[in-house]
């Protein structure tokens, strides 16, 4: 098999050595105590499906036109079986120790940014339903509907963004008004009807079979702006359609796209969190996959230094490995800097929010916000040590760039996000 790691141009020999270990003076996983030996052959494990599978999977959908990406023949569908038989399942994970469930899923989310930022958050929406409907104790609807189809999680709405992720409107400006709901649910007798449309923001969606839905409620009194509830729709129901896939300027391995809903109806048994319980769900839910977050951005930060610390070892410049230059040495340190801080925040938010009372949502707001940053400035400082090389699509670095620019935005803009996080700290009601 061709070396999964750089993109194959014209047969071009490869300059990157992944054989190689540059964190091999800090250990297997960094700066950490060493894994345990169940652990690490997890670990190990999954690194060798996101460098198999998931590297060359989410370079080729980069490059495919978008309204190919879901055809019967894309990578998508291999990548998707791939990790079918991996075996990893939400049920197994959910009934672990809650800091043995932790450490697992930090585990498994950074290898996963590490082999493919879009394709990561493939897999955390497919996810998301079930992970849910254990959230909430809801083992019928579990069992209903089986894991292993892709999912997706559809909450912006194209009059509303981040301010999904507040319903009790602490980020509105003074005077501001949260406007019509653009999609909503309508509450009637034992049926659950779902009227209108989400954003083109739903990841996962278009290749979705099932949905974790946030939505404004109207239980008979009209739609309700600042409160809602979470459904479990399966997309085949009569009345859900799907909008085109969006083209974006990264993560174009993860299929993103609208939903619209006319006149969907559903049982109650659907409903996982109704009005009276639909601030939890929002909870709940940031909380979970904003800390998830910082783990894939921390490991697509780490696939990005990595890539350049081979490339600081090969490329001569003035005689010598360009490693030997001192302002390049420096630069690798403080990416090396960036991305320990970032995994051990990310490590110490998944144990605490797994292992408290109540999970702290301005904690996984930081790591969101670390992961991402971390990301962000790796990948950046990776292209500059790249050069000229590091702007062509013949090396992963470009790409790795535009991926993790990206999620700065998604999940919560990061400013949003800081605003919402400091009110939190200063008053935890405003969270709820």
């Amino acid at each position: 098999m061709k070396d999964a790691t750089a993109i194959d141009v014209e047969n071009r020999p490869r300059v990157l050595d992944w054989d190689r270990n540059p964190r091999a003076v800090l250990g297997s996983w960094g700066a950490e105590p060493e894994l345990s030996e169940e652990n690490e052959a997890v670990r190990t494990m999954l690194n060798g499906f996101a460098r198999r599978v998931m590297r060359p999977a989410g370079q080729a959908l980069d490059r495919m036109a978008t309204e190919n990406q879901l055809d019967a023949d894309s990578p998508y569908w291999s990548f998707m079986r791939e990790f079918a038989s991996i075996g990893l399942t939400v049920a197994d994970v959910m009934a672990m120790p809650a800091a043995d469930r932790a450490l697992l899923l930090c585990i498994a989310n950074e290898e996963f940014g590490y082999g493919d930022g879009g394709l990561a958050i493939v897999l955390g929406a497919t996810m998301l339903p079930h992970v849910m409907m254990h959230m909430f104790g809801r083992t019928d609807l579990a069992a209903k509907y089986r894991e292993g189809v892709p999912g997706c999680w559809a909450i912006t709405e194209p009059d509303h963004g981040t301010d999904m992720l507040d319903p009790d409107g602490a980020l509105s400006a003074s005077g501001g008004q949260y406007g019509k709901p653009n999609c909503v649910a309508r509450f009637e007798g034992d049926s659950v009807v779902i009227q209108g449309q989400k954003a083109a923001w739903c990841s996962n969606a278009p290749a979705a079979e099932i949905c974790v839905l946030y939505v404004s409620a109207d239980t008979g009194n009209g739609p309700d702006p600042h409160n809602g509830a979470c459904i479990i729709v399966p997309l085949n129901t009569a009345g859900v359609t799907k909008g085109r896939i969006i083209r974006k300027m990264g993560q174009r391995a993860l299929p993103q796209g609208e939903l619209f809903f006319d006149n969907v109806a559903l049982p109650l048994e659907n409903v996982i969190a109704g009005p009276d319980d639909y601030r939890r769900a929002v909870y709940g839910i940031h909380a979970e996959a904003n800390g998830l977050m910082g783990a894939v951005w921390t490991g697509a930060a780490r696939a990005a230094y990595e890539l350049a610390w081979d490339y600081a070892h090969e490329r001569k410049q003035g005689g010598v490995p360009i490693i030997r230059h001192q302002s390049v040495a420096q630069r690798l340190f403080h990416m090396a800097r960036k991305i320990e801080l970032s995994r051990a925040l990310t490590r110490r938010v998944g144990l605490f929010n797994a292992t408290a009372p109540t999970p702290s949502l301005p904690a996984a707001m930081m790591a969101k916000i670390t992961g991402t940053q971390t990301a962000f400035e790796v990948t950046s400082d990776a292209m500059q040590l790249f050069g000229g090389n590091g702007m062509t699509d013949e090396y992963p670095i470009e790409k790795m760039f535009r991926d993790a620019r990206l999620a700065l935005i998604e999940d919560g803009c990061n400013e949003i996000l800081a605003i919402k996080g400091g009110y939190g700290l200063a008053d935890p009601e405003r969270l709820s």
